[in-house]
């Protein structure tokens, strides 16, 4: 009942009060205690599963040992993150088995997380688990002093939960789950601003979700979107966020994404956010941050330089990569290589939502 309470906080003010607002809250509390109530099962399930393959693998079986470990971290799922994101593995595969294993992703969506093919990804995670049997890693629960060294694969992890969510399509069990696994990480390291700005990220984003599709069910850009239907209360809540990160005075990825979204939250400062993303590019030099670096300079430069900087990029497994690219030849008047391009970002794509948008800008190009 009271997460229903909080429901109704952060909704009414902005969508509205109902018109039978005592039976919104029995159905939003009913939900709610449904929602717990399968989570804690598949929960169980994955535990006994991942305790019996670790401790086969090589793990301790003293129970007594294990018994007089106190766990610095209050939630059960978020525990279980922590404890396979060992540093005896490599951060990707840390990252790999724990989507796996506690994420409820498939390999094939673990893979696509990773730009790799699932048989590519498969092998990752059989050597990930082949490594806890020669390491003799034990399941163990981390210590205080643990924390620090698992975050960034932690932080890793409940983003890609919460992107497997996002969608297209949208899986919103998905979306409130890393999010709420996410205010436990504050809770748990309330002056870590990367732990604040992922937060404060997953927040802006899901801030856009109910207009990401419009009532077609067809994929609406950013810029094309109807900003009446994003949720102000979490857009506020996550400015509050990315400012108090700020304060902290440590500069990371997650922290200038959500200040990137911050900057989209309010009208879309191109030129800002062009000077955010040479900050993101510093801290995490990748290609898909220079992809989406492109983008920005492509409506503060022009869409010629744009074309230029991904001529740099190795990201030919990427759909969003040959997207970009079509919609930048589109702008440039080059239609025949605009739809070749339109046709490779289609070649690479199964989603549905994304498939039907770049069908129709091919579409538009060659009738």
């Amino acid at each position: 009942m009271q997460d229903a309470f909080l429901i109704a906080l952060e909704r009414w003010p902005s969508r509205g009060v109902p018109d039978n607002p005592a039976a919104w809250i029995v159905t939003a509390a009913r939900n709610r205690a449904i929602d717990r109530l399968r989570r804690e099962k598949r929960l169980a399930a994955r535990r006994s599963a991942l305790e019996a393959e670790l401790r086969a693998l090589g793990g301790g079986d003293d129970e007594d040992d294990e018994a007089q470990l106190v766990s610095p971290i209050p939630d059960e799922r978020l525990r279980l993150i922590f404890t396979t994101c060992h540093p005896a593995l490599e951060p990707e595969a840390r990252v790999a088995l724990t989507l796996r294993a506690l994420g409820g992703l498939t390999t094939g969506e673990v893979a696509r997380a990773f730009f790799v093919s699932e048989a590519a990804m498969a092998q990752r995670i059989v050597r990930a688990k082949r490594k806890i049997g020669a390491a003799g890693i034990r399941y163990e629960i981390p210590r205080d002093a643990d924390l620090p060294e698992r975050l960034r694969s932690v932080l890793a992890t409940v983003y890609l939960v919460f992107n497997a969510g996002y969608g297209p399509p949208v899986r919103q069990p998905l979306c409130a789950e890393a999010i709420r696994l996410g205010r436990v990480l504050v809770a748990l390291m309330p002056d870590e601003p990367e732990a604040l700005s992922l937060l404060a990220l997953m927040l802006l984003q899901d801030s856009r979700r109910a207009a990401r599709v419009d009532a077609e069910g067809r994929l609406a850009l950013l810029a094309d979107q109807d900003r009446a239907l994003w949720d102000g209360a979490e857009i506020a809540e996550g400015m509050t966020l990315v400012a108090r990160a700020w304060r902290l005075g440590r500069i990371g990825p997650y922290l200038v994404q959500a200040s990137i979204a911050c900057e989209h939250a309010r009208g879309s400062d191109w030129a800002r956010i062009l000077w955010l993303y040479d900050r993101l590019y510093e801290v995490s030099p990748t290609a898909v941050v220079a992809l989406n670096r492109a983008v920005v300079v492509a409506e503060v430069q022009g869409p010629e330089r744009a074309l230029e900087l991904l001529g740099a990029l190795d990201l030919d497994a990427y759909h969003l990569f040959h997207a970009t690219r079509a919609d930048l030849l589109r702008r440039l008047g080059r239609a025949g290589e605009a739809a070749d391009a339109y046709r490779e970002a289609l070649a690479r794509t199964e989603s549905p939502v994304e498939r039907e948008f770049l069908q129709r800008r091919l579409d538009a190009l060659t009738q």
